[in-house]
């Protein structure tokens, strides 16, 4: 190959889905997706990254994005892998001690054989859209909420907002996730979006947010025009296509 490849790879709570980008962030071949599998311990994860990088082009390094606070490449904590059935189900032990301090990026760059990076999956999706222009802040919306900051173009300290309490004694994950959503439907859940939005602003100052995650689309528009206007929908697949950048952060 005369262009350096690379291979990105979003893993999610109920899907692990992976593609090879140009050196300008651009799909080379359409994405691979799969399942993300239950009960997972981190040999698994890895296995699942090689098995969906053998389906797709040659890469020169790897980008990983996944749930969590993540640390030079080493897992801290993660919400949805350590569960036996995925987001919401019982909480496994022996898989909160094998993730504890799990050095990721080690185990898949041993793995593929090529450099490798491992960020949270918000922080990867972040470095998709930024402009590199004052403080901007992605908030991702899926099985949970991802967050990331950057300012001037540079990633801060990764803080867990997921993790924090909103109201009712409820974090944010249970506020806003899928699980939410499906319950409450689209209209008032959207209203829910806004609450976090409004909520969040004056805590970061942010010049820009982005809303970004696979159901960032599923924000009515009657709520999407309230958002205002330093807030923007971006598609799902910046998590991939932010694999490249994220080596200049």
């Amino acid at each position: 190959m005369t262009r350096e490849m690379t291979l990105a790879v979003d893993c999610g709570g109920g899907g692990i889905k992976a593609s090879v980008l140009d050196g300008q962030g651009t799909m080379v071949a359409p994405p691979k997706r799969t399942p993300t599998p239950y009960p997972l311990p981190p040999e698994l994860l890895v296995q699942t990254i090689v098995d969906l990088a053998a389906q797709l082009p040659e890469a020169h390094r790897v980008t990983v994005g996944m749930p969590g606070m993540i640390r030079h490449g080493v897992v801290i904590a993660t919400p949805h892998y350590i569960t036996k059935d995925g987001p919401r189900s019982r909480v496994l032990p022996e898989l909160v001690e094998k993730w504890d301090h799990f050095d990721m990026g080690q185990a898949v760059e041993s793995a593929l054989g090529i450099p490798t990076k491992v960020l949270n999956d918000a922080e990867v999706a972040g470095a998709g859209v930024i402009t590199g222009r004052g403080l901007e802040m992605i908030i991702t919306l899926g099985t949970g909420l991802g967050n990331a900051v950057f300012d001037g173009g540079q990633l801060a300290p990764h803080v867990e907002v997921s993790q924090g309490p909103i109201r009712w004694g409820l974090t944010y994950d249970d506020y806003i996730g899928e699980h939410e959503r499906l319950r409450l439907g689209d209209v008032h859940w959207s209203r829910r979006v806004r609450r976090v939005v409004d909520g969040l602003r004056p805590m970061y100052m942010w010049d820009r947010l982005y809303l970004g995650g696979g159901n960032s689309k599923r924000i009515v528009p009657s709520y999407r025009d309230r958002l205002g206007e330093d807030v923007i929908i971006v598609p799902n697949d910046a998590g991939i296509i932010g694999g490249v950048r994220s080596w200049e952060l």
